[in-house]
């Protein structure tokens, strides 16, 4: 039964496990040193040159796993002794160099930085290179490599840099903490902090105090999550775990559907909100453009601060395939109303944690949203709904969205609206590649998420925006 796409995954849970674990009977403290011995319980290391790096690095996981580094305002932190295996980026000569008699790799370069043996073969002063990449675009072997690290590689923004000890660092002005490098990096040493313990502490008081509920808000991209089990026992494993009742994220997103396709047609060019990553990219990356950005809460938002305001003594926790969401329920807008966030990550550490198996679980019903509301998860999705939103309210205006899949396809949509050359009303922001069904907080990525995202929406009673949300008034 596979959980997970990758060990690294797999890895991380189990730190996970065994600190909810103990956290569930109030023995975290007197075991924090066990939990690396229970993971890499053997003398030889299974992962690290020595068992005793093995288990250092295992105490910063079980950190992270308790909130990590409380100074640091990223949610996403790197483990520096776990960050030493990655070969220096940067452009490289391979095996492939012929010792060609041209050298137009020397004549292109303008710092002579290449230089040859005996045999002709090139080589890169490091000392001279500035990484320009000229050099690897006229070799006719295309012998000249540029090897940067998986993390870097993930970070389509630049904010990762590697320091003077050649480990990871985060350049926090520029980190939109939409967790890739997290997913990416092959030796698990950047990774979010979890708030996993926050929510155990918060059942454990709601099961002592009768006016106290905990509401799990769970994201639609769920759907494509947990393929193992079916939806309806996962909803009923949430109960079993303490939560006092289960809402679909779906209904918030019909709410900002609805909201938002209002504020488009008022102000004929805007750009979503939904996504926390996109909202920091613009932020640090284009403030000109801020006014464009939807003044509605997110889905995640919306739909915390109705519960909120018609529940009383409720705490909200939402659960999803987000990372960001942790640094968003930290803003001052949204922190009144989302007490914590997990990933679904997280979620199958608290099952486990508990000895759950929801596979054996009778099915519970979710069906808070409509089809536009579920779809929000992936991307294209959001201008859907927006679109059916106008329809629905009998606006009289054309949306013309730019679908953005993934960061790269923002950047681009974003310089050309800088630039007043974009030829789109209205930009669907989404970090992730496919949107938040690409979350690094998923248990499990690929294209068959989608269709299961789409299927699911299909299987909403609620059929119509305005049918989900009127149960609201």
């Amino acid at each position: 039964m596979r959980k997970f796409d990758t060990k690294i995954q797999y890895l991380k849970y189990k730190v996970l496990r065994e600190v909810a674990k103990h956290s569930w009977d109030d023995t975290l403290i007197e075991n924090l040193w066990d939990i690396p011995k229970s993971i890499s319980p053997g003398k030889e290391p299974t992962m690290r040159c020595c068992v005793y790096k093995e288990r250092a690095i295992l105490a910063q996981r079980i950190k992270l796993a308790m909130g990590g580094d409380k100074k640091n305002p990223n949610v996403i932190e790197v483990i520096d002794i776990a960050c030493d295996e990655c070969p220096a980026a940067g452009y490289e000569v391979t095996d492939s160099c012929r010792g060609c008699l041209a050298h137009r790799c020397e004549d292109v370069c303008k710092r002579g930085a290449i230089v040859f043996d005996h045999n002709h073969v090139a080589h890169i002063d490091k000392s001279k290179c500035v990484e320009c990449g000229q050099c690897a675009k006229v070799c006719p072997f295309f012998a000249i490599v540029n090897r940067k690290r998986p993390c870097q590689s993930a970070c389509k923004i630049k904010a990762i840099n590697i320091n003077d000890d050649n480990a990871a660092a985060i350049d926090n002005n520029k980190c939109i903490q939409c967790g890739a490098c997290v997913y990416q990096c092959p030796f698990g040493a950047i990774s979010d902090k979890s708030y996993i313990l926050d929510v155990i502490d918060m059942i454990k008081k709601s099961e002592n105090n009768s006016n106290y509920k905990v509401y799990a808000v769970v994201a639609p991209s769920i759907a494509s999550q947990f393929t193992y089990a079916k939806l309806g026992q996962v909803i009923t494993g949430l109960k079993k775990l303490g939560f006092y009742t289960v809402v679909e994220a779906a209904l918030g997103a019909d709410m900002v559907a609805m909201a938002e396709s209002k504020e488009l047609a008022e102000k004929e060019f805007l750009t979503s909100s939904c996504c926390p990553a996109f909202v920091q990219y613009i932020k640090s990356a284009f403030p000109a453009l801020l006014p464009y950005v939807s003044h509605n809460l997110s889905p995640m938002a919306m739909l915390a601060k109705y519960i909120k305001e018609t529940s009383e003594n409720a705490k909200v926790v939402f659960i999803g395939p987000c990372i960001a969401k942790k640094s968003e329920a930290q803003l001052d807008t949204v922190k009144p109303y989302v007490d914590s966030v997990l990933t679904f990550e997280e979620l199958q550490a608290l099952f486990d944690s508990k000895d759950i198996d929801i596979t054996s679980l009778e099915e519970d019903v979710l069906d808070n949203a409509s089809y536009y509301g579920r779809i929000f998860a992936r991307s294209g999705g959001l201008s859907d709904a927006v679109e059916q939103a106008l329809k629905e309210q009998k606006i009289d205006f054309t949306v013309k969205p730019a679908v953005c899949d993934g960061i790269e396809a923002c950047k681009t949509a974003l310089l050309k609206k800088s630039k007043n050359v974009l030829d789109a009303n209205f930009i669907e922001g989404m970090a992730c590649t496919g949107g938040c069904i690409g979350g690094a907080g998923c248990l499990t990525h690929g294209e068959k998420n989608k269709s299961q995202v789409d299927e699911y929406g299909r299987e909403a009673m609620e059929k119509t925006i305005s049918d989900a949300v009127s149960v609201l008034k």
